[in-house]
């Protein structure tokens, strides 16, 4: 909850010390941002909020599809290499948490975990996730309203990466794990359902962009096979960016000429950085 991770959290817009109290988050200088009764707060500042945040349907959809376990494994991987880190009491930040999925999961006995997204749909979710997550709507791609070094492990699961915010917020000695899909994640459905494809040099372009304030040191690719009806098929397209791209009558006519069951491929590269600047 909020008041786990309040001492780690900065004012946005004068980039003070923050203090939780009577439903609201406030800073010295009269700054002050409403709790919702949800449990999280929004620290996002300006007007108007991107077009990438994810909507209620796709929260919706995201929720369904992985609490039924389909991605049990890479939860799985990241709870191994978060505990490996961590020794299972440190400060795990997740940079577009989504519904606090993966981070509920990965968190050790004494963790402490910050799930970011720009989706206030989202983290009314992740805020209820597991009882010792803080839930905060922020911009990635803006100055995170965190202080400097106050994270043991920085998560990125199919999400926005700021290398310098993240090399900022990572304490020294710490590891950032960014998980992208590999060009075979979600085979044969990236092809018979026209759905958006990953190319073949994503790795390399993630490395390039966080190049300036990380070096790698390893990566490993989880992967399974799954099992989808036609309801789970259309639940998965519908929780990710090709549901920005495809028409709903369209991707159910499409869906249903599919057999039923299908198998599904999950596959995914699990990318470790430490920070060099």
């Amino acid at each position: 909850m909020l008041a786990d991770v309040i001492d780690y959290l900065l004012c946005p817009v004068c980039r003070g010390d923050l203090t939780l109290g009577g439903g609201a988050v406030r800073c010295a200088s009269g700054h002050s941002f409403d709790v919702a009764r949800q449990g999280y707060v929004s620290l996002l500042t300006g007007s108007g909020v991107p077009g990438t945040a994810d909507t209620p349907a796709m929260v919706a959809a995201r929720e369904a599809f992985l609490g039924a376990g389909h991605y049990a494994s890479l939860a799985g991987r990241l709870r191994e290499l978060v505990a490996d880190r961590t020794g299972g009491g440190g400060v795990v930040l997740d940079a577009g948490a989504g519904t606090g999925h993966y981070l509920a999961r990965a968190l050790g006995p004494r963790d402490t975990g910050i799930a970011l997204d720009i989706s206030k749909h989202a983290l009314k979710r992740a805020a209820r996730a597991h009882p010792r997550v803080g839930a905060v709507v922020a911009d990635i791609w803006r100055p995170l309203p965190l202080r400097d070094a106050c994270a043991d492990v920085v998560l990125d699961v199919f999400a926005p990466r700021n290398g310098p915010e993240f090399a900022r917020v990572l304490r020294p000695g710490g590891t950032l794990i960014v998980v992208t899909p590999t060009p075979g994640h979600l085979a044969p459905l990236v092809e018979t359902l026209g759905l958006l494809s990953v190319d073949e040099s994503k790795g390399r372009r993630v490395e390039e962009a966080l190049g300036a304030h990380f070096a790698e040191t390893g990566h490993l690719v989880e992967e399974s096979e799954m099992t989808l009806g036609h309801q789970a098929v259309e639940t998965v397209v519908g929780m990710g960016p090709s549901a920005w791209h495809t028409d709903p009558a369209k991707l159910r006519a499409d869906i249903s000429r599919l057999p039923e069951p299908i198998g599904v491929k999950m596959s995914c590269r699990i990318s470790l950085f430490r920070k060099i600047t």
